[in-house]
């Protein structure tokens, strides 16, 4: 099914609305607990758990406007939905802050996998959205297997040595934005192996 166009901004607030939501939340109930079935939660674990149907929400909003929903998206939201229930079934907030560990891990594996294999998934992935000669496909691809392996790593850090105040903000806005300046240097390095137009045919 072809994606079907809509408003720019709708989709935007679709696809970071979610996250946003997740940082309000965690922010208005951070100092409280919940007592739930029995068990206490603190406002870390309530967020976590409101973060999952919010998302599923947005994401079938977003693949009823436009009829696609892109792989990465589906996988993230498998991982969301997994390590999410994982966070309230174990009331561990653990879970939910490696999920960004292991989404950032998986695709640094999953495109290392492809250079071995002397191909670039992410050709595959964003091909028809950003059309590129396969050179500059496997430099992207190599250059993105070591960000996501970096982030991976730097999130390991951060909630490893730091408050959960300091993760939350850190996800919300410090990977992300890392992650746009570094894609966006990436396209403008690698503008010479975009392909603008078709070749005139002979």
């Amino acid at each position: 099914m072809d994606e079907k166009k809509i408003n720019p901004l709708l989709k935007q607030v679709l696809e970071l609305g979610p996250t946003i939501a997740f940082f309000v939340a965690y922010m208005r109930m951070r100092e409280q607990t919940y007592m739930l079935g029995g068990t206490e939660y603190d406002g870390f674990i309530v967020a976590a758990a409101a973060f999952v149907p919010i998302l599923l929400v947005a994401m079938a909003i977003l693949w009823k406007l436009t009829g696609k929903l892109s792989r990465i998206q589906v996988f993230t939201a498998v991982l969301v939905i997994v390590f999410g229930g994982l966070t309230v079934w174990f009331n561990d907030e653990t879970f939910f802050k490696m999920k960004t560990t292991i989404v950032y891990g998986l695709f640094a594996i999953l495109l290392g996998i492809g250079l071995l294999q002397g191909r670039s998934y992410l050709a595959w992935v964003l091909g028809d959205a950003m059309p590129m000669a396969q050179e500059g496909w496997m430099k992207l691809t190599r250059r993105l297997t070591y960000g996501f392996a970096a982030l991976a790593v730097a999130n390991e850090y951060v909630w490893r040595t730091m408050s959960t105040d300091a993760w939350v903000k850190i996800e919300t806005f410090g990977f992300p934005i890392a992650l746009f300046i570094f894609l966006s240097v990436q396209v403008f390095t690698l503008q010479k192996y975009m392909e603008l137009e078709d070749e005139p045919a002979e």
